[in-house]
């Protein structure tokens, strides 16, 4: 029975040292899907421009910071490619709030916020719910942060 039970245990260890060794590198700047794509393909100028997340059109992608941006239009592509800083999410697109408390965090396109014209996304609704309690606060922790976060 012992021996099943070390042998069980082999891929959870396997896994486990996976993340574990993953985790001492550096993360990426901008938080990306497995397919290389930003924002899980939404539109990033669709939240300004529509007030709402829209998936992106495989025929209006834009690649930016070794990320690629999808858009709903080729106006949208145009006006993210004259200044991608004011569309791209703030903390390369990781949950803003889970960068306030020191960490990275991948995010739901859904759960977002638009706060003095920039993005803002979070790992769910539930988060986003905390992220609105004090979103100035959080956004200060957050830019404190943030750099340190992108050199661990």
């Amino acid at each position: 029975m012992t021996s099943i039970r070390n042998i069980t245990r082999w891929p959870l260890l396997l896994l486990l040292s996976f993340f574990i060794q993953n985790s001492a590198f550096a993360i990426d700047p901008i938080h990306e899907n497995l397919f290389g794509s930003a924002i899980d393909g939404y539109d990033p100028v669709a939240y300004f421009k529509e007030a709402k997340p829209v998936k992106g059109d495989n025929d209006f992608v834009h690649e930016w910071n070794d990320s690629k941006w999808y858009f709903s239009s080729a106006e949208n592509k145009a006006d993210f490619i004259a200044d991608p800083e004011k569309y791209a999410p703030q903390y390369g697109g990781y949950c803003a709030w889970a960068v306030s408390q020191g960490y990275s965090a991948p995010t739901d396109p859904e759960a977002w916020h638009v706060e003095d014209g920039k993005l803002y996304l979070n790992y769910s609704q539930d988060v986003q719910n905390t992220w609105l309690k004090d979103v100035p606060g959080h956004i200060k922790s957050a830019d404190k942060h943030w750099p340190e976060i992108l050199a661990k």
